[in-house]
């Protein structure tokens, strides 16, 4: 009997998945930090490729713990490396760190009131989709790790990354940028994890999916070229509305006619249309700006050669002439099933069996792809809906966030750090 219960104990160990790595104290005294950390960043985001005190924030805590600290990654981006003390391989924990122009209608005491200029528009700014819970839980994480490096087989690093829902127009950044200057190398990384809270989920809970989770994204920009005429006789021009409507009307057929829907979902989205100045006068020109969402590398191509076939012909058609240009703003969030079989044992460990979940594809995006389509990532959302709650929407005015969630992402990250790094 001994000997069974040393070979089993042996063959957990090798695999990796330690029970209470760290002492559930060391979690409960570092919740009211991480609480504190959060609201002060949510009292003062900064968009974009504009986070600069939120970085010195985050480089002031990464040096106190005595961590390897860059700055200035990608613009604003911060970048802490943790030696554990036994060799091993290096792991990235990424969060995201930038606000939305959204102007916050809660009530708390911690409310936003900054105010900022987006596209030439004034507008208020908000920690509007959570990344100020991203920043506060991974600090939370980068604590508790580098007091028990002993613990560690290898490196971490910690990858505080700018610009995720985008860089300013005209200027690099975000993920992109940050591979582009070696944040996966020097140390060469071998897994990269990531997580976003959810408000639509509940507390104390976790989904996930292998494979693709998140759409790639493609911006476009269709430009119509007609022949300006007087409303009252339109046959003496070419109507670029007209061609504009036919063309939308065409895409859908993309989707109900082109894509394998069985396969995986795919969005065409026309967002905004402009054209004209005055209502008796046909215009010259229109332009089309949209977006698509697709799950699938196959599908992908699939639809964009479509589109740019389509576009032009449908154009020609009618008289005039068009074209489309393309913007790729994330790749597929696409969780490698190897490593998403590995560390699924450590969520459930952690967060208890019943509380993770498997969920659908979303087609929302999100520039983590880009890190994993480099190395074998895995990503998932954290519960921060109150139990019994209406879940409130990403990306608007209301967005909110139940702060009694934050203690399972910083769990949940430091277990997959350890379980994945002492693994045999």
């Amino acid at each position: 009997m001994k000997l069974k219960l040393s070979l089993i104990s042996i063959l957990l160990c090798g695999i990796g998945f330690a029970q209470n790595t760290v002492p559930e104290e060391e979690f409960n005294n570092i919740e009211e930090k991480v609480i504190e950390w959060r609201r002060d960043f949510h009292e003062h985001p900064e968009l974009s490729n504009q986070e600069f005190k939120t970085a010195e924030k985050i480089a002031s805590h990464l040096n106190s713990l005595g961590i390897e600290t860059k700055t200035g990654i990608a613009k604003t981006g911060v970048v802490g490396i943790l030696k554990g003390d036994n060799p091993g391989k290096t792991i990235a924990l990424r969060a995201d760190i930038d606000a939305l122009p959204v102007t916050e209608n809660n009530d708390l005491k911690f409310k936003s009131e900054v105010k900022s200029e987006f596209l030439g528009t004034k507008t208020g700014v908000m920690h509007a989709c959570g990344h100020d819970t991203h920043i506060a839980i991974l600090m939370g994480v980068a604590q508790i790790l580098s007091e028990n490096r002993d613990k560690i087989n290898g490196t971490v690093k910690f990858i505080f990354q700018p610009a995720e829902e985008g860089p300013p127009p005209g200027e690099e950044g975000g993920a992109k940028l940050m591979i582009k200057e070696g944040v996966l190398e020097n140390p060469d990384v071998d897994a990269i994890f990531g997580l976003h809270i959810n408000a639509a989920t509940p507390v104390g809970t976790i989904k996930y999916k292998p494979e693709g989770t998140m759409a790639a994204v493609e911006r476009f920009v269709i430009n119509v070229k007609g022949k300006q005429a007087h409303g009252s006789a339109p046959w003496s021009g070419v109507d670029p509305i007209l061609i504009s409507a036919k063309i939308i009307d065409g895409l859908q057929t993309i989707i109900s006619r082109n894509a394998d829907l069985t396969e995986s979902a795919s969005v065409i989205t026309v967002g905004k249309i402009t054209s004209g100045v005055r209502f008796n006068i046909i215009p010259e020109t229109a332009e089309m700006i949209g977006t698509v969402r697709t799950l699938d590398p196959k599908n992908k191509e699939l639809i964009i050669n479509r589109m740019t076939d389509m576009v032009s012909t449908i154009a020609k058609a009618y008289g005039g002439e068009a074209t489309i240009d393309f913007q790729n703003n994330t790749a597929i969030t696409f969780n490698d099933p190897a490593l998403t079989k590995q560390m699924l044992p450590t969520l459930k460990n952690v967060a208890g069996a019943g509380n993770v979940n498997l969920m659908k594809a979303t087609t929302g995006g999100e520039d983590f792809s880009f890190f994993q389509e480099k190395v074998p990532g895995f990503y998932f959302f954290l519960g921060g809906m109150p139990k019994g709650a209406e879940p409130t929407r990403h990306h608007t005015p209301d967005f909110i966030i139940d702060e009694s969630g934050l203690l399972l992402g910083v769990k949940t990250m430091t277990q997959l750090t350890f379980d994945y790094l002492n693994q045999k």
